[in-house]
């Protein structure tokens, strides 16, 4: 999806302001804590990491160009939950559901443990198919892409790159977006800067992109 999300490569957006090191947590504001709670603790049934991401990418482009990293969070859950009829507009307008259930116990370091090994899953799967490609063979990426999401940055398409390393099937996120539970063979594949960049770039720089099967071609 050509989405203005996909930034990588554009120019004309100014310089990026660099204020120091990453803000520590303790000093974000109140309400960016908070979503970052909700995100750990709410559980949207057919929500994908996939889905999540291209949600985000659906968003209205000035929108998104404006709206700060956990306020792009913000909006997308509402979108989720509504797309999900766990809430509605009502409930939106309202600012609560109709059926108020009691505050939830507040979880203990037990509880946040067990939360964060469960998640910590793997995304390989079984494949029957070998792989279509062997480590130092030659590869060109996709020119077109028409996955509504998609892992091939669009400056990278069309370029040809050697691979690096096969990491086993896992799951496309392609077909994640789409709530589809599908695997296929996963590379890093390196590419020449100048052949990214153009002529203007450094000749000793390369660039590693991990990328599934479906976006490669034999070069």
């Amino acid at each position: 999806m050509d989405g203005i999300h996909d930034l990588g490569g554009m120019e004309g957006f100014g310089p990026i302001p660099i204020e120091g090191g990453d803000a520590d947590f303790a000093d974000i504001e109140a309400w960016e804590q908070r979503m970052w709670a909700l995100n750990s603790q709410m559980q949207v049934d057919g929500v994908t990491i996939d889905w999540f991401r291209h949600g985000i990418e659906r968003m209205v482009p000035a929108d998104y160009l404006s709206f700060a990293y956990f306020n792009k969070w913000c909006a997308n859950y509402l979108m989720l939950l509504l797309d999900n009829g766990v809430i509605s507009m009502e409930d939106v307008r309202r600012g609560t559901t109709g059926d108020r259930s009691a505050p939830a116990p507040a979880p203990t370091l037990g509880d946040v443990l067990a939360t964060v090994r469960k998640s910590n899953r793997s995304f390989a799967v079984d494949q029957e198919q070998p792989p279509a490609f062997m480590p130092g063979e030659p590869v060109r990426t996709l020119a077109h892409i028409r996955s509504d999401h998609t892992r091939l940055p669009r400056y990278a398409r069309g370029v040809e790159g050697t691979i690096l390393t096969h990491h086993g099937s896992h799951l496309l996120p392609d077909e994640g977006a789409k709530g589809r539970h599908a695997g296929t063979h996963l590379y890093s594949v390196c590419f020449k800067a100048t052949d990214l960049w153009g002529s203007d770039a450094n000749p000793r720089d390369t660039v590693t992109l991990d990328l599934w099967e479906p976006y490669l071609v034999p070069a």
